[in-house]
């Protein structure tokens, strides 16, 4: 009953406080990683290897010493706010949404600009559908990234666990990249990261179908999904795409050279709405997971007292 109890109060606390504006942990995590990269970069694994446990080792394993000595109730306390830390769910509203109302307003320069912040692809040449096509892929990746991967390694391991969760995508998210600097030293970093996303990805997946088209998101999520490169983000995108009925992937700039993607979901081409479709089905897919970790807590309970 705590974890559930606990995973609804950070919900809470990310949907009241938003991300901290000054001194988010995860951006004074991403200094201490370039600290780390500066002094141990080679191009070996190895050494990205070494990188990876100097950046996470020390946290996690500091984290769960002070849970083990604390009082229960300070170490719930430090959980909520751990897990509250590591999720992003208030956060894909507040950049999702200027990009859709960007849209709306049909000025297509501010939309690019808004969605240049949510992804790192060029976003100068996009057109409207690309740029919404922009956004509501980054919705629905940063749906498992940022919210259900946390709370599900929340459920698993504790405040440990999500916090080794966020640092492990952060550091993906910084080395994972398959660049001459980083395709070694980036690849423990990759791997591990893919490793820990296979079972969240995939319930992020089900979620999506489950709060959205079923058939659709079932139908785009077994065909489409292994022609994605990450193997991940190909079920979170297809069966999310197929959820809310709208086309993505496609061809997409990144560093001046334009990109051929598969096409992901299935329907009508991306605008602003399809921005707001794919907010709402994250927003549905976390009270879903909020009420079945409720149920299951009682459910446990009921049985410990039968």
């Amino acid at each position: 009953m705590t974890t559930a109890l606990i995973m609804v109060a950070a919900v809470l606390l990310d949907r009241w406080l938003g991300e901290p504006r000054r001194a988010h942990p995860l951006v004074g995590f991403g200094r201490m990683a370039v600290w780390i990269e500066t002094r141990t970069y080679a191009n070996r694994r190895l050494n990205g290897v070494i990188a990876w446990l100097l950046a996470v080792g020390p946290l996690a394993v500091a984290l769960w010493l002070v849970q083990r000595v604390v009082p229960v109730w300070i170490s719930s306390l430090i959980a909520a706010l751990v897990l509250y830390a590591t999720l992003g769910l208030r956060s894909l509203g507040e950049h999702a949404q200027p990009v859709a109302a960007a849209l709306d307003k049909n000025d297509l320069d501010d939309a690019r600009r808004a969605v240049g912040r949510m992804v790192s692809r060029d976003t100068a040449a996009l057109n409207v559908n690309q740029v919404a096509a922009a956004a509501t892929e980054s919705v629905l990746e940063n749906g498992n990234d940022a919210v259900f991967g946390a709370l599900f390694w929340f459920a698993l391991l504790g405040a440990p666990g999500a916090l080794l969760y966020r640092l492990v995508n952060t550091l993906d998210a910084m080395w994972g990249y398959r660049t001459t600097r980083y395709e070694r030293f980036g690849w423990a970093a990759a791997r591990i990261d893919d490793v820990l996303n296979f079972v969240p990805a995939r319930l992020t997946a089900l979620t999506y179908a489950l709060c959205g088209n079923f058939a659709g998101a079932w139908r785009c999520w077994r065909t489409q999904a292994r022609q994605w490169d990450s193997p991940n983000a190909g079920p979170v995108m297809a069966a999310g795409a197929g959820a809310v009925n709208v086309r993505l992937g496609g061809a997409a700039p990144y560093h001046g050279v334009w990109e051929e993607r598969p096409t992901l979901g299935e329907g009508k081409l991306p605008d602003a709405t399809s921005i707001a479709h794919a907010l709402r089905l994250v927003r549905t897919g976390v009270v879903l997971w909020l009420l079945i970790a409720l149920v299951l807590a009682i459910a446990i309970r009921g049985a410990a007292y039968a």
